[in-house]
Formats: C-alpha cells, sequence, structure tokens
C-alpha cells in the first residue's frame, strides 16, 4: 500500500524554477531578477566571519537584524518580520490568515507563489487581470473584495510583467480596503522604481495598521543567494502571527550578519541601482530597434510580448543554445511573452544578437 499524502498537496503548483545551473560559467543568466554585480566587500567579510561560528545556532528571534532595519526604516523593531526570503513570508502570510472559506484577491499575471498560499490553504483565489498596459487594475481589484476576503496583494512593481504604479494610486487603494483585510504591497523591487522615492510607502504604515511592505536583500542588495527577506508592518499582530506558523531559526547567522552589514552601505545599493537602470535603457533600446516594445519597466527586468511570427519555446531553446537563459511567459501566466533580467553590457548585447537571429 503507497504513503497517503494530504489532499492539499495535489493542489499545490509547481514553483517555475529557472534552468541553467548547471551549465558552464560564462552563460547569460539572464532568468531569475538576479544582480550581476556582487556584494560589497565588506559584506562579504561579515559573512565570513559569521561562518566561523556556525557551530552555534542563531538568535531565532533576529534582534539584531530587526533593529537594524527599524533605524534604517524608523518603523518600530516589533513591527517588522523577517524570513527566509520574502517568500517565506509569503506563505506565512497565507498559513496565518487563510483557510477554506476566505478569499485572497491578487493580480495576474504577478508573482508565480501567489497562487501557491490558495492551494496551500484551501481559500478562494480571486486573481484579477492587468490592464492593457500591464499594470495592476486597482479599481477592478477592490470591486472584488468581500466580507470573506482576508488578503490582498500588490506586487509594485509587478513581478513578471515590470510596471509599477505611483504612490498616489497605491495610497487610494489602500484606504478603500477595510480594515479588516491585510494587505501585502510586495515592493521586493522597489529600489528600481523611479516613479516614486523607494521609502515613499513607509509613511503608509502609520496610517493603516492592516498593511504590510515586503522587500527582500535578494535584488537591490545583491544577496540573492543567502535568502533574507523582511517584512514592514503597520501593526504588530502581522509579525506575531506569521512567527507562529513558521519553524524557528528562518534566517540563518551567515545571512543575518551580511543583511546588517549591507545595510550599512546605501552607496553600493545605489550603485548597482544606477548601472541596472542604465542596463534598462540599453536592453530596452535594443529590443524596440528590433521592432519589439517592452511594457514600461521600473524593475531589473523587462517583459514583452514575442512578435506573432515566433514561437515562445522555439526562442526560449534557441536562446539557450547562443548561452543566454530567460524566463519563458507560459511558465509566469501569459504565453507568448518573455520575462528578461537586465545583465551587464555583455551579456544584454549577447542577448540581444542571439534574439535578433532567432527573430
Amino acid at each position: 500500500m503507497a504513503i497517503e499524502f494530504s489532499e492539499r498537496v495535489g493542489r499545490l503548483p509547481d514553483y517555475p524554477v529557472a534552468g541553467g545551473y548547471s551549465l558552464p560559467d560564462d552563460v547569460a543568466m539572464l532568468a531569475s531578477n538576479e544582480s550581476p554585480w556582487p556584494p560589497a566587500p565588506a559584506v562579504l567579510e561579515a559573512a565570513a566571519r559569521a561562518a566561523a561560528s556556525a557551530n552555534r545556532y542563531p538568535d531565532p528571534s533576529n534582534f539584531a537584524l530587526r533593529e537594524a532595519l527599524a533605524r534604517r526604516y524608523g518603523v518600530p523593531a516589533n513591527r517588522i518580520a523577517v524570513g527566509n526570503g520574502s517568500v517565506d513570508l509569503l506563505m506565512a502570510a497565507g498559513e496565518a490568515l487563510l483557510e477554506p472559506g476566505a478569499e485572497i484577491v491578487y493580480a495576474w499575471p504577478a508573482f508565480s507563489v501567489y497562487p501557491h498560499l490558495p492551494a496551500a490553504s484551501g481559500a478562494t483565489a480571486v486573481a484579477v487581470p492587468l490592464d492593457a498596459r500591464h499594470r495592476h487594475d486597482l479599481d477592478a481589484m477592490a470591486s472584488e473584495i468581500t466580507v470573506a476576503t482576508r488578503l490582498v496583494i500588490v506586487c509594485n512593481p509587478n513581478n513578471p510583467t515590470s510596471t509599477a504604479l505611483g504612490l498616489e494610486e497605491i495610497t487610494a487603494f489602500v484606504e478603500k480596503v477595510p480594515p479588516s483585510v491585510c494587505i501585502i504591497l510586495d515592493e521586493a523591487y522597489c529600489e528600481f522604481n523611479l516613479l516614486d522615492d523607494p521609502d515613499a510607502s513607509i509613511d503608509l504604515l502609520e496610517r493603516h495598521p492592516n498593511l504590510v511592505l515586503l522587500r527582500t536583500f535578494s535584488k537591490a542588495y545583491g544577496l540573492a543567494a543567502l535568502r533574507v527577506g523582511y517584512a514592514l508592518c503597520g501593526g504588530e499582530p502581522f509579525v506575531r502571527a506569521v512567527h507562529a506558523v513558521r519553524q524557528p531559526f528562518v534566517v540563518n547567522a551567515v545571512a543575518t550578519a551580511a543583511a546588517i552589514e549591507a545595510l550599512k552601505h546605501s552607496d553600493a545599493v545605489a550603485e548597482r541601482v544606477e548601472k541596472t537602470v542604465m542596463a534598462r535603457v540599453e536592453l530596452d533600446e535594443g529590443l524596440r530597434a528590433l521592432g519589439i516594445e517592452p511594457a514600461e519597466s521600473q524593475a531589473n527586468f523587462c517583459w514583452f510580448d514575442l512578435p506573432d511570427c515566433a514561437e515562445e519555446d522555439a526562442v526560449v531553446a534557441g536562446l539557450r543554445e547562443r548561452g543566454v537563459l530567460v524566463r519563458a511567459g507560459r511558465a509566469l501566466g501569459r504565453e507568448g511573452a518573455l520575462r528578461v533580467t537586465y545583465g551587464t553590457t555583455e551579456h544584454n548585447q549577447r542577448f540581444l544578437r542571439a534574439l535578433g537571429e532567432l527573430l
């Protein structure tokens, strides 16, 4: 007789993992929205020092990191949660908030993890289509909120479409949502968003205890491999709830040390963002030269529809053969599109040459 698993295991969708981890180092890795530039040397040194005490457990309360984040953002440490990447906090939010009979509202296409939350909890997913410009339709999302809604997620800038909404529109939406509904504003790419100051949304927390700003060290801080995310919260109950449903020691000591040190190097983050914006201009202009109009990106990646004559699988395979890895739109919620991370000039040009050959 075979092992019998929980019914919810069959509901869980597979996370669309990028390929290429076994390929040579000279491959253009433009599939996972990572930074092509490494952390500051002082960050690597802090991580190495922490590794020397690997025989000891890390602080389960993550006190030092939460205090460092509190100093950086002016949000009390008791209203900050940290996790093994922002995904960890998302999954914990789903576990803490959702159950059969509850509803979760999010836009689609958006971050691939969002469908996992209703699938794991048995809640009902309400996926609202993006508008014609690949942006969140906040009015449509607001109209879908009911007495059963427990959680609303807005991804800004949106993954995979790279688009963003201004703070004025976000503020108007947050004010429409009932205070009994948790709002997660997923800002994993906010440092690359030039529409507003990346910290502008923090002022909303004091007026909205049901608001959570979800951020990460994986992108602009260049620490994707270490997996550190954090939530800046309007109220302490969210922090207590996600802490209650997770295992202890969610962020390891090496990652914690690197993140604390990284917060001291805002100049390195600014430089990484500046390089990314330059790459954004370079690659998007190259796409337009090929007759392709990308979405208006405010992230470290672009999103565009392939020409009608191009078949998605064939283009992705052809790029891979030419040493370029990108993400296929089908796996991210829209067939016939590609998501491409902005890389170094060399890798961006390799991608543009390869795509030109294929088209």
